[in-house]
């Protein structure tokens, strides 16, 4: 037996290297990587003539040929190669057949399988079936029989009807090309003409879940209805290749008819509801408008025992689609709020919700969670903000799309396509017709905004218009243009409000601009030219200088930032008497330190130092102050080193009230205990302070035209 067996495996070699293209065969690698002898199977099929005869058909990876053991009286057994099969006659009884698969490396794999021969029709047959979405896994055992025959119930229109044959207890699985109920037939053979037979019925499909959309095959689309509701899965009234659910309220139906989506276990997940995600949305065609629509959320376990949220909604158009929004944070009167602990994955949609059936029909679809709400735009506008609604408002022939930047694909930009033929005024405004979130913040000193544009072509006129969302187009607007300068680059263009277009109104403001619209080749008719433009925002201000003598409050370029301390509160105001003039309002509020003033300018001083000298030791200050007699004292330092007695300070008493008077401040003449000047000092850091020794009151006093005599 073994010189046979071996004789097989030779006569193997021999072919595959007869196949070679070399002239000797003395290549074996690919011996070494075959695959090893594995999964050994067996079916049987025995005919059912009362012969006892077996048709043996072993199976397996990675073998060349089977040694099989009928289990009978017969000792030897036979070789056959893969992919044959033998035949055998048995006599009525029980065996135990032996397959010995082997390899090419004189590797062996074996399985041992029992086999029924009896002439006695099969009894006692008993048929398993379980389903997991489209997926149905069949077994069956009967006494006396040898195998099964399953039939699937998905291909009757073929002849022959397919089928799988099945041992003993051995489980086929099979998987349907959609979801839907099928006839399982189960058909057990022994060695007898006569056969058991065994019928089940079915439904498979994939558990129902968010988003509902009627047209996955794979789904189960089986509903619950109740009250009268009666759901049947069609074709959409509108659109033919779409399937939604038509739901008709029968005359006579519940006030609280309705469907549950899906059968008595719900969604396959829970609804995602959160604190923040709390809305969903269904397409509903409903036959006349103001009809109350509930969507109830559940839990498919414990239904019906107040672990549920539901809402309302009223239709709005009549036989037409629309899409109704249902926001669980504003639940039914008189029903329970939504709950982060309790779990909902059932859900049920009544229609003419408190109102008896009269027969009205009504289709829904897209059952889905709300898409996040989205922010409205506002300045800046960058197009990367996920959270931010950047739908645009095209006109005149103007096409604008979110794109990816066409320099870097990792930043969003406004593709604005001004179409062949497009109105000259052709544009887009920034946002929808609600415009900005907040107004454009402009001001008599901050007229600017800054646009990132990419143009096809240098020289074209771009105009940027701020208007008003309410009453746009009547006047109440300001715009400016600016030519590009590159072509296919970006570029930062600048429109100054402070200079408005020819024949355009002025900015002013009593206006209130929070809607902006840009127009790309203004004044031309399209011819299909496209732009990117990007960040949207007002233009930064301009780098103000260091303060330094003399300060005079009225020079824009200037940073008039003020350092309080002890209590006071310094502001830029404009001069009480001249309203012309800027000064700075200082109050030494209540309860503020005796010692409380305003260093002028930050904690780095003037930009240079106060010319101060044995020959020059005055500064003069303009105060107006709330009464006479008012103790000012003004003090030098170094912001290196300040108070550390490198300083000089000497004070004025006022002689005026509520009016301006110039003070003027003698260092000559420092105050009693402090340091005396001293030319090697650097003084560069000037303080005020007014009712200086006493605690504030809440007076306040203004101040003007630092200077050095």
């Amino acid at each position: 037996m073994k010189l046979l067996k071996y004789l097989t495996l030779f006569i193997l070699l021999i072919c595959i290297a007869a196949g070679c293209k070399k002239d000797q065969f003395d290549d074996t690698s690919f011996v070494s990587t075959a695959a090893s002898a594995s999964n050994v199977s067996v079916m049987f099929n025995i005919t059912h003539d009362n012969t006892g005869i077996v048709t043996i058909t072993p199976g397996g990876t990675g073998i060349v040929t089977y040694d099989v053991y009928f289990g009978d009286a017969t000792t030897t057994p036979v070789t056959i190669a893969a992919g044959k099969s033998i035949t055998h006659t048995y006599a009525e009884g029980n065996y135990q057949v032996k397959i010995v698969g082997h390899d090419i490396k004189g590797g062996t794999a074996t399985l041992t399988q029992p086999l029924v021969v009896s002439f006695l029709a099969p009894e006692n047959l008993a048929v398993t079936v379980t389903t997991s979405g489209v997926t149905a896994t069949v077994s069956a055992t009967a006494k006396y029989a040898t195998f099964f025959k399953i039939y699937f119930g998905d291909s009757t229109s073929v002849t022959p009807v397919p089928y799988s044959n099945a041992l003993p207890g051995e489980a086929i699985a099979h998987t349907y090309a959609n979801a839907g109920t099928y006839v399982i037939t189960v058909i057990a053979l022994s060695g007898g003409s006569e056969t058991s037979q065994h019928l089940d019925t079915i439904k498979v499909g994939k558990q129902i879940n968010l988003p509902v959309t009627f047209d996955d095959p794979n789904v189960d689309y089986t509903m619950s209805d109740f009250g009268g509701n009666v759901s049947t899965l069609v074709v959409d009234p509108t659109n033919s290749s779409n399937h939604v659910l038509k739901a008709v309220k029968t005359p006579g139906a519940q006030t609280y008819a309705g469907t549950t989506i899906g059968t008595s276990l719900g969604f396959a997940t829970p609804v995602p509801l959160t604190a923040n995600s709390l809305k969903m949305t269904v397409m509903v065609y409903s036959p006349a408008v103001g009809i109350d629509v509930k969507l109830k959320l559940d839990n498919h376990v414990t239904p019906n025992v107040g672990l549920s949220v539901e809402t309302d909604v009223k239709t709005t158009v009549a036989n037409k689609w629309e899409t109704l929004t249902f926001d669980f944070s504003k639940p039914a009167a008189g029903t329970s709020a939504w709950s982060a602990a309790n779990t909902y994955d059932l859900a049920s949609i009544f229609f003419d919700f408190g109102n008896v059936g009269t027969g009205s029909t009504f289709y829904f679809d897209n059952v889905q969670m709300a898409p996040a709400s989205l922010k409205q735009i506002n300045l800046p506008v960058t197009f990367d903000d996920p959270t931010v609604d950047y739908t645009m408002s095209d006109f005149g022939g103007n096409v604008s799309t979110l794109v990816a930047d066409p320099t870097n694909s990792t930043n969003h930009v406004l593709k604005a396509v001004k179409t062949t033929g497009a109105q000259t005024y052709a544009g887009t405004t920034i946002g929808t017709s609600l415009g900005f979130a907040t107004p454009v913040p402009l001001t008599a000193t901050t007229l600017k905004m800054t646009v990132m544009v990419y143009s096809p072509a240098a020289g074209i006129d771009v105009k940027l218009k701020l208007d008003n969302h309410v009453t746009p187009n009547v006047g109440l607007s300001v715009e400016t243009d600016v030519k590009t300068t590159v072509a296919n680059k970006w570029e930062t263009l600048t429109f100054d409000f402070s200079q408005p277009a020819s024949g355009t109104p002025a900015w002013s403001a009593s206006n209130t601009y929070d809607l902006a619209s840009i127009f790309f080749d203004f004044g031309n008719v399209g011819t299909g030219s496209t732009f990117y433009f990007d960040n949207v925002q007002m233009a930064p201000p301009p780098v103000l200088k260091q303060i330094n003598l003399p300060v005079t409050f009225d020079d824009p370029t200037v940073d008039y930032t003020m350092t309080d301390f002890g209590g006071n509160v310094s502001t830029l105001v404009a001069d009480p008497t001249n309203a012309g003039n800027h000064v700075m309002q200082s109050i030494k509020t209540v309860g503020s330190a005796t010692y409380a003033g305003t260093t002028i300018g930050t904690g780095l001083g003037f930009a240079t130092p106060v010319p101060i000298s044995s020959s020059r030791m005055k500064m003069t200050v303009m105060v107006y102050s709330p009464a006479v007699g008012l103790d000012i004292k003004l003090k030098l330092d170094s912001h290196v080193n300040p108070n550390n007695g490198l300083s000089v300070e000497t004070d004025v008493l006022t002689t005026k009230a509520n009016q301006w008077e110039t003070l003027t401040f003698d260092f000559s003449k420092p105050a009693s205990g402090t340091p005396a000047f001293n030319a090697s000092n650097t003084y560069d850091l000037a303080s005020i302070f007014f009712d200086f020794g006493n605690t504030g009151t809440g007076s306040t006093f203004y101040w003007d035209n630092v200077i050095i005599l």
